[in-house]
């Protein structure tokens, strides 16, 4: 199936890859504004994956797999970069409930409820939950956590450069130690939810039907867990 000119069967290859662009897709959903259609997002994963099997030289060494993901999420990247489907306002409404979150856990010295957040707001639980909704798209570790807050995107602040990274912070042995720590005093729910989704690589709909919620409803706890995540290791 595999020679140094590429994949001798493009069409075979689609058939059986095609459960690893639609795996990709529907773990990069959690990361994405509730506008993004994961059909469209699956439709460019093709596209990588087509790409991958042209391009694919086994004399490289690397499993195909383990190429064609890369390429699948690259194109991916690219079609949600064209659309410019992450607004600005996305990192700000975040922000909100960062910064509601830290000022509870400081006077409550515990987790604050989502009763409790909505009231510190300033808004009903309904807008609160809505809020959660639409802050889907929510990451541990932004570009800006590191410089000033710039006009850059939302995919430049991901591309990995020369200079200290998420990637770099993440594999900080006490940066480890405060997130495994940060994860431990999640409610249990919402910590459960981070093992499956990041560990088990289950995506939204799966996990809903593990907690007995629905995809909705996960997505608004992902989005408050990386809230509280975030507001427990500002200074790290």
């Amino acid at each position: 199936m595999y020679t140094s000119s590429g994949l001798t069967d493009k069409e075979q290859c689609l058939k059986e890859y095609a459960p690893l662009v639609k795996r990709i897709a529907h773990h990069m959903m959690a990361k994405l504004p509730s506008s993004v259609e994961v059909n469209d997002i699956i439709q460019a994963g093709m596209m990588g994956l087509l790409e991958a099997a042209g391009r694919y030289d086994e004399l490289r060494g690397a499993q195909f797999e383990t190429y064609a993901a890369q390429r699948i999420r690259g194109s991916m990247l690219d079609e949600l970069r064209a659309a410019d489907w992450l607004p600005r306002s996305l990192r700000r409404d975040m922000r909100r409930i960062e910064s509601g979150v830290n000022r509870l856990q400081q006077r409550l010295g515990r987790p604050p409820s989502e009763a409790e957040i909505a009231k510190e707001l300033s808004m009903s639980l309904l807008e609160y939950q809505q809020l959660l909704q639409d802050s889907r798209g929510a990451q541990l570790v932004y570009y800006e956590d590191f410089h000033e807050e710039g006009e850059e995107d939302f995919f430049e602040r991901h591309e990995f450069g020369t200079e200290a990274d998420p990637l770099e912070l993440i594999q900080d042995d006490r940066f480890r130690g405060a997130l495994i720590r940060a994860i431990e005093n999640l409610p249990e729910r919402e910590k459960m939810l981070m093992g499956m989704h990041y560990e088990q690589e289950m995506n939204l709909r799966e996990i809903g039907e593990v907690l007995g919620v629905s995809e909705s409803r996960v997505c608004q706890l992902h989005s408050q867990a990386v809230a509280r995540l975030r507001a427990s290791l500002k200074g790290h």
